[in-house]
């Protein structure tokens, strides 16, 4: 059995090699990302998609960042939080909004992530969704709170 599986998952990754490979499960960019009202899209009803502002049911729902330093200060840890997370990158950049694109090594699947700072309080709205497919495996989830804890370290440390 094990035998079989290395052979597939070595076909699996020669496939992955061809040019043009990454582009059939990158799907296309969804046309409702961004802040509409002070609001982030909600999720579809997939479970691929996690949103801090929207969602209210334990599927969808992802508490927001917060911090305790200055708006700028947090911005620019996250950023360069994102610039390390392995196949992120940075698409969009405002004051008050960050949007980045993480690539999955193998497939080339894309997720979009969000990140919305309103302001008036010390938090970082944040979506993170797949573009194709049923299941993400909690990968958007755990992505979302490994920088959680990531900003967490830095802020104490600065």
């Amino acid at each position: 059995m094990g035998t079989l599986l290395a052979v597939l998952l070595s076909g699996m990754v020669w496939f992955a090699a061809l040019p043009g490979f990454e582009q059939i499960f990158a799907g296309s960019t969804p046309e409702n990302l961004g802040v509409t009202s002070g609001q982030l899209a909600p999720c579809p009803d997939t479970p691929n998609c996690v949103n801090s502002q929207i969602s209210t049911d334990s599927v969808h729902s992802i508490e927001p960042l917060h911090y305790q330093g200055n708006l700028e200060n947090t911005r620019s840890l996250l950023m360069e939080i994102l610039g390390v997370v392995p196949g992120t990158t940075i698409v969009e950049s405002q004051d008050d909004y960050i949007r980045a694109e993480a690539h999955s090594r193998l497939m080339g699947f894309v997720d979009d992530l969000e990140f919305y700072f309103p302001g008036d309080r010390p938090v970082i709205e944040v979506r993170s969704a797949s573009r194709l497919g049923e299941s993400d495996l909690g990968v958007n989830r755990r992505r979302l709170e490994q920088i959680r804890l990531a900003l967490a370290d830095l802020e104490q440390g600065s």
